[in-house]
């Protein structure tokens, strides 16, 4: 079955509940339901030899449960007589036989469907007379892997999630993440591991601390899959979103993997993963959320465990949280002896930049600049996301940097490799396509600088584009076009980055012009400045900054001097300033002569329309 068909089928059981729900509820029948019938598929085969080991162990008196999970070859199981099919022979109990086919389920299943509120929706759905025939919709149709494979099953449930929220105005992208943009961060993730892609019986663990529906840990295994089928990933998570929450885990439930390692809840607040460190991490947290709910345990934990605990460099302000959850990130990494860890996060424009000296975000960047933590920056397309179209950035990070990598920082810009979607989904007008994250992963991986050349036809439409690494050629224009260089990849020092913020003080003047000093303490015969005549400076950490104040101050101001003990060190990353590319205005010969033809062609016009 194609997906279309399947989201086709799904979304026409909403004409069920048309009238007895309103839109924005569709969804809290049919997830769950969907979520059902996906499990109810996947037990079938093994159904008959399941129920039979059960009544065998019963009558043995011991614990069943090692016993079944082997026989439904799966890590869940069901012990009732009742699947959906069987529900569909007795109308009139349908409503207390669902409820005891759920029951059936172990313990991790039936969670997933508390999580739902399922049982809320059973019993409504009964009153409204709608139970059975929702429940014989979904039963007429396979939702086994063989028919419906994990990945197809993901997009289904994504699709459904953003279409629910588009319809109760809730923000869908809070749920997941498009499917290549995952792809890119995954592959940035494994490209210098070659341990993972090629050796048998490797085993990794990878971590997203806001799981949504799972998309993030699937996109991981389906690669790791295609790339070493005799290597290992172990996932974990945590989610917030109940509804979310439960897809996660029933998708997890499905692929093999120990559904303890997800958990439910506020990361930020209560980090159900204490003290665990991983190999590889992925998250793509809201943008500009505040966290105004979880400040007291946030600055509690900052101000009485400092680096010992998550948020030891500083804290951002409460408008936008994300920072809070690379802190996170970095206390979730293994030392280096140990292997060390890489992960890749996905954040707004604002962390690159906002905040002066001395600032949450300033010491943030700071820790992890001067650590050597930050291996790479990407600038993805804007209108990428389901929910906002504004400017995004993969920010990556490792404590395990190649030789090449130590000491600096690769800015990559790929704001330029999209194509348009047929079809925009909320805000998401473009996507990059398999080339474009080719490309992105071979400039990360290789670890060079690189320039974009634009072949521009006599017209300026783009006839071809060349990704050029310092030692090749440009291209050759064609005639009457040209061809236009951007930078696409930066490396830059660690420092580059960092500058100090300097107090410039002028001395007080009294009513004679003549220069007041301190009477007292330390201050005692020095002149006092003038608070009027204050002036702060930003000057590069590369810099000397008493010689800025030679070379820039005092020849302006030569009683000017630094107040040392109000110098702060701050960090900002200007990525667009370094990708900026002047382009002049046309010669003003050439505007002249085309305001001449306009106004020729206006003034003709004119002429006509008096005749």
């Amino acid at each position: 079955m194609n997906q279309q068909a399947l989201s086709s089928f799904l979304w026409s059981v909403a004409d069920l509940l048309r009238g007895d729900y309103r839109q924005s509820d569709y969804g809290k029948v049919i997830l769950p339901f969907t979520v059902l019938r996906r499990l109810d598929c996947v037990l079938a085969p093994t159904k008959t030899a399941v129920l039979t080991e059960y009544d065998i162990r019963l009558q043995q008196g011991v614990n069943p449960v090692p016993f079944l999970l082997r026989k439904a070859g799966q890590t869940f199981y069901n012990t009732s007589e009742m699947d959906l099919k069987k529900l569909m022979g007795d109308q009139d109990n349908i409503a207390a036989n669902l409820y005891s086919y759920l029951q059936g389920f172990s313990v991790d299943v039936r969670d997933i469907f508390e999580r739902f509120e399922f049982a809320a929706q059973i019993d409504r759905l009964n009153k409204a007379g709608l139970l059975y025939q929702v429940t014989e919709r979904f039963a007429g149709i396979d939702l086994h892997p063989d028919q419906v494979d994990n990945h197809q099953m993901g997009l289904v449930f994504e699709e459904l999630i953003r279409r629910f929220a588009e319809l109760s105005n809730e923000t869908a992208g809070e749920h997941f993440t498009p499917r290549e943009v995952i792809r890119l961060m995954v592959n940035l993730l494994f490209v210098e591991d070659d341990d993972v892609l090629s050796k048998p019986g490797v085993v990794r663990t990878i971590y997203d601390p806001t799981a949504g529906t799972g998309g993030m840990l699937s996109v991981a295994g389906e690669y790791l899959s295609e790339h070493n089928d005799a290597a290992s990933l172990v996932m974990f998570g945590q989610e917030l979103n109940p509804e979310s929450y439960a897809i996660c885990k029933a998708d997890m439930l499905i692929k093999g993997q120990d559904v303890s390692n997800i958990k439910f809840g506020n990361t930020l607040s209560d980090d159900g993963h204490h003290a665990a460190k991983f190999d590889y991490m992925l998250s793509n947290p809201p943008f500009g959320v505040e966290w105004k709910k979880v400040e007291k345990i946030v600055r509690a934990e900052h101000e009485r465990q400092g680096h010992a605990g998550r948020f030891g460099p500083g804290l951002p302000r409460v408008s936008d949280g994300s920072l809070l959850f690379l802190l996170h990130l970095l206390s979730k990494m293994r030392p280096s002896k140990d292997g060390g860890s890489r992960f890749a996060i996905v954040l707004n424009g604002s962390p690159l930049f906002t905040g002066g000296a001395g600032s949450g975000e300033s010491e943030i960047r700071r820790h992890v600049l001067e650590n050597d933590l930050v291996e790479a920056i990407i600038a993805l397309p804007t209108d990428m996301f389901y929910n906002t179209g504004i400017a995004t950035y993969i920010w990556v990070l490792a404590n395990r940097k190649a030789a090449d990598r130590k000491g600096k920082v690769q800015l990559i810009d790929a704001s330029t490799f999209w194509q348009k979607m047929r079809k925009s989904l909320g805000s998401k007008r473009k996507e990059m396509g398999e080339d474009d994250i080719a490309t992105v992963t071979r400039l990360f991986g290789a670890c060079t600088e690189a320039r974009l050349a634009r072949v521009l036809d006599a017209s300026g439409k783009e006839m071809a584009r060349e990704v050029l690494t310092p030692e090749q050629a440009l291209p050759e224009a064609p005639e009457g076009g040209q061809v236009k260089l951007a930078p696409l990849s930066l490396i830059f020092p660690n420092e580059a980055f960092g500058f100090r913020q300097i107090t410039v003080e002028r001395p007080l003047r009294d009513d004679q012009g003549k220069i007041v000093l301190g009477a007292r303490g330390k201050a005692k015969g020095k002149p006092q400045s003038d608070s009027a005549l204050r002036d702060t400076e930003t000057v590069p950490l590369s810099e000397d900054v008493e010689a800025y104040l030679r070379r820039e101050v005092l020849p302006h101001a030569p009683d000017a001097w630094i107040d040392h003990d109000k110098t702060r060190v701050g960090y900002e990353i200007p990525f667009n300033r370094h990708f900026y590319v002047f382009e002049p205005p046309r010669p003003l010969e050439q505007i002249d002569a085309d305001l001449a033809r306009v106004t020729a062609r206006i003034q003709a016009m004119l002429s006509e329309l008096s005749a």
